[in-house]
């Protein structure tokens, strides 16, 4: 089997992408889940159903959005910041401890930093308990854009960024702040580690996650030469052990990878379509796609309309061990219809992929809370749909 190919196969099985049931079922999986990838993305664009769920659904077959709320408020998960908005493990919080530390005492997002406003936020919720960024007026004049947030909204983000706040729960999707010491469990370590601890840390999380990784994608949106500089100390240290060994998957770019994972034996693949997030892990790093999977994707709802080939919410299509087209859907909820706006297929495919993608779309409608499938005639004619 060529080198690539083998790569590949590693790649989905360690996402939990091959395998049914490869995390198990029910809450106890999703936790799982979550531990093995190190996080799952939180997403506000909810046209299908949003991809935190996603990405879990997609992993354990009897996913239900609860399992995750329930996870969150027996405190086995936090949220916080990966390279963006996620649900990580509580036992990794202390690696979340350094971003705190580094944004302590200096702003976040916001171009303003109002420290006695921060510290009435704090009074406020230590004598009330949790709050909600309406539970705090905005005495501002004339009208509010929904992207001009109000002083304390901004405040509260930023204490939540700088680890003064943490998210207890969400309600709808608005974010419930309380102290630390009222939502972290007694058991969760909160030594900040040093530079090569939080460093080993990515490092361990990619290869677990992903089977393989390049410098850069250990590295992923994060900054600072400094942590680069770890990172490929770390790595050079697992090479001369041979803990680690190289690959190249492109040029001038050697992935690392344990040599029993290279040598075993590869997983293999059975004819079964996955509907990807964006936003899924396997396919939030572009890059690695294109290097790994030979897919140039791009999610295209940040694209100015006229320029979008495949649609504002464009979804990967996983079929065997490679990505070979793209989907875009909408779940029109009240009706309780998911629509097929778009469908691109890059390859020709053996006759066992149509009935696997009826059978995954099938699957996703009734994800998505939906009964039944939309699909314009052409499409429908061309993929044959068993349509409901």
């Amino acid at each position: 089997m060529p080198l690539i190919k083998k790569l590949r196969r590693i790649a989905l099985e360690q996402q939990g992408l091959l395998r049914a049931e490869h995390f198990g079922r029910g809450k106890k999986a999703v936790l799982r889940a979550i531990e093995h990838l190190g996080y799952v993305q939180i997403d506000t664009i909810s046209v299908v159903e949003r991809a935190h769920h996603h990405v879990l659904w997609s992993r354990v077959p009897n996913y239900q959005p609860r399992f995750l709320h329930q996870l969150v408020g027996e405190r086995s998960l936090f949220e916080y910041w990966f390279h963006a908005a996620a649900w990580l493990p509580m036992s990794d919080y202390r690696f979340a401890l350094l971003r705190m530390k580094q944004l302590d005492g200096d702003r976040n997002w916001f171009k303003t930093f109002d420290r006695k406003l921060n510290r009435q936020i704090l009074e406020r919720i230590a004598k009330e308990g949790p709050l909600l960024a309406r539970d705090f007026e905005d005495d501002r004049d004339g009208r509010k854009e929904w992207w001009d947030w109000k002083p304390a909204k901004q405040a509260l983000e930023q204490l939540f960024m700088q680890g003064e706040l943490m998210v207890t729960a969400r309600e709808g999707f608005q974010k419930v702040y309380d102290l630390p010491e009222r939502v972290l469990p007694d058991w969760v370590e909160t030594r900040c580690p040093t530079l090569d601890e939080f460093s080993c840390y990515l490092i361990d999380t990619t290869l677990r996650a992903h089977g393989f990784a390049t410098q850069k994608s250990i590295t992923y949106l994060r900054k600072g030469r400094a942590l680069r500089d770890s990172v490929n100390q770390q790595l050079q240290q697992r090479l001369e052990n041979g803990d680690l060994v190289s690959v190249n998957i492109a040029d001038n770019n050697p992935a690392f990878i344990s040599p029993e994972l290279l040598e075993s034996r590869a997983p293999r693949s059975k004819p079964q379509v996955k509907i990807i997030s964006p936003f899924d892990n396997a396919v939030i790093q572009r890059q690695r796609v294109r290097e790994v999977f030979n897919f140039d994707y791009q999610i295209e709802c940040y694209v100015p309309q006229v320029k979008r080939q495949f649609g504002y919410f464009c979804l990967p299509i996983l079929y065997r061990d490679q990505f070979v087209g793209r989907m875009d859907c909408k779940a029109h909820r009240s009706r309780k219809v998911l629509e097929v706006k778009s469908l691109s297929v890059d390859r020709k495919l053996d006759d066992g992929f149509i009935p696997a993608l009826n059978e995954a779309l099938r699957d996703f409608a009734e994800f998505n809370s939906c009964l039944y499938l939309q699909v314009n005639t052409s499409i429908a004619d061309e993929y044959k749909f068993a349509l409901c």
